[in-house]
């Protein structure tokens, strides 16, 4: 058997893979974050399929629900929301599932940070003005930052910053970026990306702060910080410049 850990995508329920949404089909064990995976995706599990809502489980939990489903030898398709490649948890996952002799593998999916950039209709590596994109989140009732990782050292470059699990400290995000990227550098808040309950909010970081206040954004929000959101005038890439055609 093997563990599928499954990048489930940003909300919607049709934003994931053919190949994950083929090993959701295929596995008679599905665990997922009920509040965060949409259940429109547990209705491709198989019939009789065993489904485990982890939202209320620890990692121990969890780690033994997949341990059970490889010793009665079935392929367990574990849900994230987003990609797994950032901010998932998996890594602890793997190293247990290592530990324990379990094989497992991983299906990328859409992550919220792109979610957003499609909400926004924005690119966010702009030609002469960002063509580096830091995903980074904050401490505050989560795992400590590792040194260096700080908003204030993050930001010196005033590249495009994307911040998750973030939107309930929105205003100490703003007073430790605003010293590198100023008061009138544009903000964007997605909260739900993909989902029909979206709320997207556009400001400055002068008043940002007060605008998710207003809406009552608490959580499963990406704040987008940089230039590149209200870039209009730039250089064309020279991915397509007449100059490389003619080379």
């Amino acid at each position: 058997m093997t563990v599928h850990f499954i990048g489930a995508g940003p909300g919607a329920a049709d934003l994931i893979t053919l190949r994950g949404h083929r090993l959701i089909a295929a596995s008679p064990v599905c665990l997922y974050a009920g509040s965060l995976v949409p259940a429109e995706l547990l209705e491709a599990c198989p019939p009789g399929a065993r489904k485990v809502d982890t939202r209320d489980l620890n990692l121990d939990q969890i780690v033994a629900e997949m341990v059970t489903a490889h010793e009665a030898g079935l392929d367990v398709a574990r849900l994230h929301s987003g990609d797994p490649s950032v901010f998932s948890a998996v890594a602890e996952q793997m190293r247990r599932l290592d530990a324990a002799g379990v094989p497992y593998d991983v299906t990328p999916g859409v992550p919220a940070f792109a979610a957003a950039a499609a909400t926004l209709g924005r690119e966010f590596t702009v030609p002469g003005v960002a063509q580096t994109v830091i995903l980074t989140r904050t401490a505050e009732r989560a795992t400590a930052m590792p040194p260096g990782e700080d908003l204030a050292t993050l930001g010196a470059s005033r590249s495009t910053m994307v911040l998750h699990l973030a939107v309930q400290r929105i205003g100490a995000v703003v007073a430790e970026l605003t010293g590198n990227y100023g008061p009138d550098c544009p903000v964007a808040v997605v909260a739900r990306a993909s989902r029909p309950d979206e709320v997207v909010l556009r400001g400055t970081l002068a008043d940002i702060a007060a605008k998710v206040e207003d809406a009552g954004v608490r959580r499963t929000a990406v704040i987008v910080v940089g230039a590149a959101l209200t870039a209009g005038q730039f250089p064309d890439s020279h991915l397509y410049s007449a100059d490389r055609c003619r080379s």
